[in-house]
């Protein structure tokens, strides 16, 4: 199989044009998926079929057809080893403003993308990651969507530079959420916690698997508000991603560089969840 190389497709074409009119252009009205590829096949397709289902239920965008979305994404993936699909699905175009024209359906866009390089001791030691300052804001009816309104993470992400793995993100109420770029998950007297995701943050593919797996395992789940505190108090803490999998976390810095690094341990539990999700 090949190397893969960067290529798009939009409705079918082999094209990186898209109208100017569109809708996920000016408004950022659309949704998105970031799929796995290996040996030509996209990874874990139904989930991110029900996911941009569920997206598309949520903002009332037209789903296409699960056939011709399966046609494409076995096009843009065969013949390659290991790559990254992404799919960009936006209400396509209409007159100005934003009322929506109901009428017109919407537009597929494709992209194909190297497999991100990444240190094998992410996965054996951990990752270092800060707090960031940039905060979620509060809205439920977007809660979980992976939609494309994403100035709050791309604020959070220019924070630091090659210093930090990932960043985590707090709401307005100093919850912990999310990661920028990751869902994330503590271990605390034997009892797996999550932050809640309906005020705000992404439902991930890679979080929904690690909640089936805990479900398999009989191990006890509980989905709650988390405070900083409870995080900093974790015995482990991890992250996930479709392209990271697991990823444990070794050091958290709250206010670089003025107060001290908190650091944790790779722990039983996490290694355990992480071998799980890599046989799934």
């Amino acid at each position: 199989m090949s190397h893969a190389r960067v290529s798009t497709m939009v409705n079918g074409e082999p094209t990186g044009v898209i109208d100017v009119s569109d809708r996920g252009l000016q408004y950022g009205d659309g949704l998105f998926e970031t799929i796995a590829v290996r040996h030509g096949q996209p990874q874990h397709w139904d989930h991110h079929l029900q996911r941009l289902r569920r997206g598309c239920e949520r903002l009332a965008i037209t789903m296409p057809p699960i056939g011709q979305l399966n046609d494409e994404a076995q096009q843009m993936s065969a013949g390659l080893e290991r790559v990254v699909l992404k799919l960009i699905l936006t209400r396509a175009g209409s007159l100005r403003g934003y009322r929506a024209d109901a009428a017109v359906g919407p537009n597929r866009i494709w992209q194909v993308f190297p497999w991100p390089v990444q240190p094998d001791g992410h996965v054996r030691e951990g990752v270092r990651v800060r707090v960031c300052r940039t905060r979620l804001a509060r809205q439920p009816v977007l809660a979980g969507l992976k939609h494309l309104n994403r100035l709050e993470q791309v604020l959070a992400r220019a924070e630091w530079q090659q210093e930090y793995d990932e960043g985590l993100m707090l709401d307005s109420d100093n919850n912990v959420v999310e990661g920028v770029s990751s869902n994330l998950f503590l271990f605390s007297n034997g009892t797996l916690m999550t932050p809640m995701l309906d005020r705000c943050g992404v439902e991930g593919i890679t979080r929904e698997r690690v909640l089936d797996a805990a479900r398999l395992l009989s191990w006890p789940v509980h989905e709650c508000r988390l405070s900083l505190g409870q995080l900093l108090a974790a015995d482990e803490i991890f992250l996930t991603n479709t392209l990271i999998g697991i990823w444990p976390i070794r050091q958290i810095d709250v206010d670089p560089p003025s107060t001290p690094s908190h650091t944790f341990a790779v722990g039983p539990h996490t290694r355990r969840f992480r071998e799980q999700i890599d046989h799934d």
